[in-house]
């Protein structure tokens, strides 16, 4: 019973004039957003990157939060600490929580050029940030005295690599997390780039004992893991050895398959039973999304509401895109069209275990069989995907629900006509159909 929404695209304060208040101008859709059930924000990185117009991705000074007059001018991209910390109240105050973007891997905007003296090679690894907090040289990235070879993690776009296992870098790791957590308010992290360092690193960070209004306090954790299923199955399975199974990751795999749905002509719907995601194996560390800033060319492009539509109805913690919810328009408020109606939809029906009813090239449904205890229940859903994109699709499958009636709460594609209530028979059958090219929710009543 949760959406968390990505609060941010690549260049976003660029392209909308919102240079230096993208800060200010989240908190003025908080409202809305908690309205709407969102329940978590992920922000782009905060810290001063080495340039003030960069979005954060390359960290110079992780301690200026836009306060310092260094890189090219006093903010970030994206404003200063002051605006920050009012953006968090606000957020708090409307029920949503907030996930700080987690750049450690590597630096950029080093003051000097340096030789190391482990290889005879010069880098940018001398670093004077103005906020006074963990400056560092050659000895804090790769090669180090600490780690002369790097045995973990992959290099960045030929970025310093941070060594981890410097006892300077590892407390600056520590001091960062708990300023974000104990003196801002985040709720959470979301890692970048987790190929490049050891999982022990996010390992130690998420099971600190942070204290948060007077309380201990555990943070949501995500990982950056961009790969195939096997080696995201694997980097959970170590990660989650030094944390309780605390830790979750983005499921490419399953985004990947939802571009082909939306993008690629008679695409075979049965591949979405194969098992080939995060979420069918994991569902409880899976954070599920369509698409993302580092998309770029590779955005889908057609019918994105169909994949939409499956990550709300299924496992998985959801993550719907700024740039989708309003540059594209697909927020439809007070229609059952739109990510609105999904997230209703995600939040009172989307409960209990999927059960897949039925799946052929071109027709998926699905049931959530909903679940309720003394304080709370979802009462559960049949979900229809129809490829086809001349007709309405549908067919009769067996739910768990005998002489149940169903009302279609949340529906779209290449005809938005109101589609017929159902009931099923006394042994639970009915049929239920979608649209062409799109999907159909319904809920028992």
């Amino acid at each position: 019973m949760a959406v968390m929404m990505q609060a941010f695209y690549w260049d976003a304060p660029i392209q909308e004039k919102k240079e230096g208040e993208w800060w200010n101008h989240i908190a003025e859709k908080v409202e809305d957003l908690g309205k709407a059930g969102v329940n978590a924000l992920w922000l782009p990185p905060v810290s001063k990157a080495s340039d003030n117009r960069s979005n954060g991705y390359d960290p110079y000074d992780y301690f200026d939060l836009g306060d310092y007059d260094q890189k090219g001018g006093t903010k970030t991209l994206y404003g200063n600490r002051a605006e920050l910390e009012a953006l968090i109240a606000k957020a708090h105050a409307n029920n949503i929580g907030l996930y700080a973007d987690m750049v450690i891997n590597h630096n950029s905007g080093a003051d000097e050029e340096e030789t190391n003296p482990l290889d005879g090679q010069k880098r940018w690894t001398k670093f004077k940030p103005k906020s006074g907090r963990f400056p560092r040289d050659w000895n804090c990235f790769h090669p180090s005295r600490y780690e002369e070879f790097m045995i973990e993690g992959e290099n960045y776009a030929g970025f310093p690599h941070l060594c981890h296992r410097n006892p300077l870098v590892y407390a600056a790791m520590y001091d960062y997390a708990r300023m974000l957590i104990e003196e801002l308010g985040f709720d959470g992290f979301r890692f970048d780039f987790v190929k490049g360092f050891g999982a022990w690193m996010i390992g130690r960070l998420a099971k600190y004992r942070y204290v948060k209004d007077g309380a201990e306090f555990t943070p949501y954790v995500v990982g950056e893991y961009w790969s195939g299923t096997e080696d995201i199955d694997a980097w959970l399975e170590h990660v989650n050895q030094l944390t309780d199974n605390q830790i979750a990751a983005f499921d490419f795999p399953l985004r990947y398959k939802l571009k082909d749905v939306c993008d690629t002509p008679n695409y075979d719907l049965r591949n979405l039973t194969d098992g080939g995601a995060v979420v069918m194996k994991r569902p409880l560390h899976a954070a599920t999304f369509v698409d993302n800033h580092d998309m770029g060319d590779n955005v889908i492009v057609n019918d994105k509401m169909m994949a939409y539509s499956f990550i709300m109805v299924h496992e998985g913690y959801p993550c719907i895109f700024w740039y989708d919810y309003y540059n594209n328009g697909l927020a439809r408020p007070g229609t059952p069209n739109g990510i609105d109606a999904l997230i209703k939809a995600h939040d009172k029906y989307a409960g209990g275990d999927s059960e897949i009813l039925h799946a052929d090239p071109d027709l998926y449904i699905m049931q959530r069989v909903g679940w309720k205890d003394e304080k709370a229940e979802q009462a559960g859903l049949i979900y229809v995907l129809n490829n086809l994109g001349d007709k309405w699709s549908g067919t009769s499958v067996k739910t768990k629900w005998p002489n149940q009636k169903f009302a279609p709460i949340a529906w779209d594609g290449h005809d938005t006509a109101l589609p017929d209530e159902r009931t099923t028979d006394g042994e639970g059958n009915a049929e239920f159909p979608a649209p062409p090219r799109g999907f159909a929710i319904y809920a028992p009543v």
